[in-house]
């Protein structure tokens, strides 16, 4: 990966968790899960795209993906990622999304449902960003997740602990700078949060055209963490409180005013035909 490398304290944190379990397991991931699925599939329709899966994972996007008809490569940058998603019989190879070990111009899309998270550097995110053109074709799809800004703010009142000196303090700062670098062992990892504006202008600026920015989760996914924190089991779909939740956020789809308080965006363009 000509040099590149994971920062260590984020190995060190994907490598003490089940990542797959975050989608899967918590009410809130579950519905990051299920309004990805629905954002994704307006732009990849069901059958025969060639989808490059950065940041990959375990695979949990790579699983349905193939299961809607499409043909998925993985990569990751964690090698116990990698062997999880081959074990599941997906195809996958290690690397990093700033130096994509693919040729140029070989996928109908490219989902990046990770790779932004962990770099405070705006380089290394234009890297990501231009790495992912260089591989799509001409009028190919570009998925980019980020964390929202405010992520923090709604996660930790939801918890019941922002009033906390030191929560309030971090919070505090990764409103103010977007950053969070390095924090203490246990806790989530360096990490930048993006407020809608900034991931849509990165993306163009990669020559990303036509980009759209959906709020994930929507403004009442808080409500999810704070029901569970408080010992309260959320069931699936039907659940009233999650599907409750859910209506906001396909309500909120259409009004950027609201995509700020998501927890999770979600910005998707196409490769202008005219990018070399």
């Amino acid at each position: 990966m000509d040099g590149l490398s994971l920062a260590p304290e984020i190995a060190d944190y994907y490598g003490g968790k089940d990542e797959a379990r975050r989608l899967l397991d918590a009410a809130d991931g579950r519905l990051e899960l299920l309004r990805t699925q629905e954002i994704l599939r307006r732009f990849l329709p069901e059958g025969g795209f060639d989808v490059l899966d950065v940041g990959g994972g375990t695979g949990v996007h790579s699983s349905w993906l193939t299961d809607d008809g499409h043909r998925c490569l993985l990569i990751d940058p964690m090698p116990k990622h990698v062997a999880a998603a081959r074990d599941a019989g997906l195809p996958a190879e290690l690397g990093d999304a700033r130096d994509l070990p693919v040729e140029s111009a070989s996928f109908d899309a490219v989902l990046l449902m990770g790779p932004l998270y962990h770099l405070p550097d705006p380089k290394d995110r234009a890297l990501v960003l231009s790495e992912a053109v260089r591989v799509a074709r001409p009028g190919a799809v570009v998925a980019a997740a980020a964390i929202g800004r405010f992520a923090s703010l709604f996660e930790n009142a939801g918890l019941g602990i922002l009033a906390r000196p030191g929560v309030h303090a971090s919070v505090a700062g990764i409103m103010a700078s977007g950053e969070l670098i390095k924090p203490p062992p246990g806790r989530f990892t360096t990490a930048f949060f993006h407020p809608p504006a900034l991931l849509a202008d990165e993306m163009a600026a990669a020559g990303i055209a036509d980009v759209q920015v959906f709020g994930v989760e929507g403004p009442a996914w808080g409500m999810l963490r704070a029901a569970e924190a408080r010992g309260v089991a959320i069931g699936e779909v039907d659940d009233p409180l999650f599907a409750s939740v859910l209506a906001a956020a396909r309500l909120a789809d259409g009004h950027p005013e609201l995509l700020a308080a998501a927890s999770h965006l979600l910005a998707v363009g196409r490769v202008a035909n005219d990018v070399p």
